[in-house]
């Protein structure tokens, strides 16, 4: 097979209070994909950024074509042919694809910006992609799909050798999925090194040839797929976990509605939407992507306006209508976009988990109490085992899973009757989700009503006592908690193909 075309060996960083990389060896060979696994907080993402530039290593040495080089900026990781795909898309959505392609080298000619030059070039690398949108484009109007190739796109610009790809798929459809994948078979055949960083096993197996794994930011394992096994995976990144407990399947009949809908519109978005959600119930919101399940939850907490409709929330003494924005008061929301709707980045741990739950936490004098809320936030800290250096670390600083508890633990700290949890295990790795589904199962043992929406049918059906499910806004049938994955797709797929 050669010699790898990139090594990293050695590689250790520390920042104030952890360890984050302790002598991290990992190699890939040119024309290969090499999948890079491990729990949230395993190093991977510090790993990567002291490949790209970002963050330099306190120890190690990065070789590139068996030459030690010197990475100590990201023009350095461009100038040495590394190219990074972020997870978290960054554009400027009223400019076009050429100008967000170019926004860090735009090519001049005689002191001003060569559109032409700009714009054919663009056009090359969307050709290459099989892109069907031109340069002039501008960014809002594409699906989150073709912003990822524009995302590739712009890595493709410098000809790289090594393309780190991060989380790649985490808001693609099926379909935008499968042409991600080629366009990485094609880069592959070009010899283009390829890192895959992703949380979806099913994936690796898909289009990498080998896997590194890291854990507590060191090397544990890894190998060629095709001598491993998913569980061989799931062994070395977090050990023995059970994965597959499947709540009980209770009836409702007997239990007390705490939330119920009546005939919640919204033109052109969400169209009668009614139901009733009981105490102690997990109930899931079923749908294929663009059914209009996010925006059904948004509507009840307040988040978006809407026309007509009833909802009534059970507040100790039967049920009563209430206007959307005072749920708020009632129902804890776990929202899809934790970055941009969850969390107060620049802000601590400690006031991100605190900031819905102020008013418990004032003093006889009005005033927060620091100590009460250093006690709360440390409990849920615990509790969720949530890995820090202090409560006052800046929440940005963490892991997408720390991150994900930073924002359930806020609800929990607030104990509201009703949870609405959308996506609540995005981005996770296989423990960490783990971790999250026992904590809903935690909420509805103690009293707590659910409404779950996700995407993997295997958490639904872990998940849910029994499933709405929608389509185009609206709720076409309601399925048992006793169906099958075949009786839950059939249903949403059954559902589009009638329209």
């Amino acid at each position: 097979m050669g010699n790898p075309y990139l090594e990293m060996r050695g590689v250790s960083k520390r920042f104030p209070g952890v360890q984050a990389l302790t002598s991290v060896s990992f190699e890939a060979y040119a024309g290969e994909a090499v999948a890079l696994i491990g729990a949230n907080g395993a190093g991977k993402s510090t790993l990567m950024n002291v490949l790209g530039g970002n963050l330099q290593s306190d120890e190690g040495e990065i070789l590139i074509g068996g030459q030690a080089v010197s990475i100590n900026s990201p023009l350095a990781a461009t100038a040495n042919g590394i190219a990074f795909v972020h997870q978290e898309m960054a554009m400027l959505p009223t400019m076009t694809v050429a100008e967000n392609i170019h926004i860090s080298s735009f090519p001049t000619r005689a002191g001003f910006i060569d559109r032409k030059a700009m714009e054919a070039s663009t056009a090359e690398v969307l050709t290459r992609l099989g892109c069907h949108f031109t340069p002039d484009t501008r960014i809002q109007v594409l699906s989150t799909g073709d912003r990822q190739m524009v995302e590739i796109a712009r890595a493709l610009l410098s000809k790289p050798s090594i393309i780190i790809f991060d989380e790649p798929t985490s808001s693609l459809t099926s379909r935008e999925k499968a042409r991600l994948f080629d366009v990485i078979r094609t880069l592959k055949t070009e010899g283009v090194t390829i890192i895959y960083i992703t949380h979806f096993l099913d994936e690796i197996f898909n289009i990498c040839e080998r896997a590194t794994v890291l854990r507590g930011g060191s090397t544990v394992g890894g190998g060629l797929l095709s001598e491993l096994t998913t569980a061989d995976i799931v062994h070395m990144m977090i050990g023995d976990v059970g994965l597959d407990t499947r709540s009980a399947k209770h009836s409702t009949q007997q239990r007390e509605v705490v939330l119920k809908v009546t005939g919640l519109n919204r033109r052109g978005v969400i169209k009668d939407i009614s139901f009733s959600l009981h105490k102690g119930e997990v109930l899931g919101l079923w749908g294929l992507l663009g059914s209009g399940r996010t925006e059904v939850a948004r509507a009840i907490i307040g988040l978006d306006p809407i026309d007509d409709g009833q909802i009534e929330i059970n507040t100790g003494s039967g049920l009563h209508p209430i206007r959307p924005r005072e749920a708020q008061r009632w129902i804890g929301m776990v929202t899809e976009d934790r970055r941009n709707e969850g969390l107060l980045l620049p802000m601590s741990v400690k006031q991100n988990m605190s900031i819905a739950n102020l008013r418990g936490l004032l003093s006889r004098w009005k005033l927060i109490d620091n100590r009460r809320e250093t006690e709360l936030a440390t409990h849920f800290v615990n509790r969720l085992n949530i890995i820090i250096s202090s409560l006052g670390q800046p929440v940005k600083t963490l892991s997408g899973g720390n991150q994900q508890k930073v924002v359930v633990g806020r609800w929990l700290e607030l104990n509201p009757p009703i949870f609405i949890m959308d996506e609540p295990t995005r981005g996770l790795d296989v423990g960490a989700k783990a971790e999250i589904r026992r904590i809903i199962f935690e909420l509805a043992e103690s009293g707590a009503a659910v409404l779950v929406i996700s995407s993997e049918i295997e958490e639904m059906m872990a998940l849910g006592e029994r499933y709405l499910v929608m389509n185009r806004g609206q709720i076409v049938n309601e399925l048992p908690g006793t169906s099958t994955k075949n009786e839950l797709m059939g249903a949403a797929a059954g559902a589009a193909q009638m329209e």
